[in-house]
């Protein structure tokens, strides 16, 4: 299944809502006047002032919501560490599965043998929940339960033989500045290629709506040194190149 990430909500003008929170940081301007005179020149000018300043507070002011599609319950369990934000995610408790899509790793798909061991451990684990959720199902039943909440009930305890490569369907929302520490982990090199590939589809969503805002957006070397030290990938000019021609 392929990933699809899309923005779905995001705070209206959120390049002009950030200039005026900034306005009224560094001018003597009221809130009769906040919004005076930000035009495309002067609100490109605060947010840059900002950037340079390292003042990334007003930044939160303005939050952007994804919804995202064809990605596997390993990368949920890596989004999630990212706590400023809020999550709602598709649930293995109330939505049966009887024939779960899953998520293939590149370097499974591209070799034929271990494509097959693959497949196969996927489709043993929809047998298993299918014969599970038929035993406890029955079992359920039998104890005067209905057969709705029976099922329920049922496919709360099957879910467990599901795998991490298991499909999943998240909406979160994040603010800029929660986003942008998100790029700077998630945009690296050295990230998980799953959540990189999210990562960067995100990007480019939110460039197109604030571009001056995540103009420097990306992995944390794009405007110094590698943090990694021993790990890092040793391709910062390549990684530069990628984000900042984009």
């Amino acid at each position: 299944m392929s990933l699809k990430v899309k923005l779905i909500q995001y705070t209206p003008e959120p390049e002009k809502t950030i200039a005026a929170a900034a306005k009224l940081c560094y001018s003597a301007v009221g809130v009769e006047g906040i919004m005076e005179n930000l035009t495309e020149e002067n609100t490109e000018r605060f947010l840059n002032m900002l950037m340079s300043f390292g003042h990334e507070s007003p930044v939160e002011h303005v939050s952007f919501t994804f919804a995202v599609e064809g990605v596997s319950r390993s990368l949920s369990h890596q989004l999630v560490r990212h706590r400023i934000a809020s999550y709602s995610q598709q649930s293995q408790r109330y939505v049966k599965l009887d024939q779960f899509e899953y998520i293939i790793p590149p370097d499974i798909e591209n070799d034929l043998k271990a494509r097959e061991v693959f497949i196969k451990a996927m489709k043993e684990s929809q047998r298993a929940y299918d014969e599970l959720t038929n035993i406890l199902k029955k079992k359920h039943i039998e104890n005067g339960i209905d057969e709705k909440s029976a099922e329920k009930k049922a496919i709360e305890d099957a879910r467990y033989v599901f795998p991490n490569a298991c499909e999943t369907k998240v909406v979160f929302t994040m603010n800029a500045r929660s986003l942008l520490n998100f790029f700077h982990h998630r945009c690296c090199h050295r990230a998980q290629w799953e959540i990189r590939d999210m990562a960067d589809k995100m990007l480019d969503e939110v460039r197109s709506i604030a571009p001056t805002l995540f103009k420097y957006a990306g992995p944390s070397c794009l405007q110094g040194p590698c943090p990694e030290g021993k790990m890092t990938c040793g391709k910062i000019v390549k990684v530069r190149e990628k984000y900042l021609t984009r």
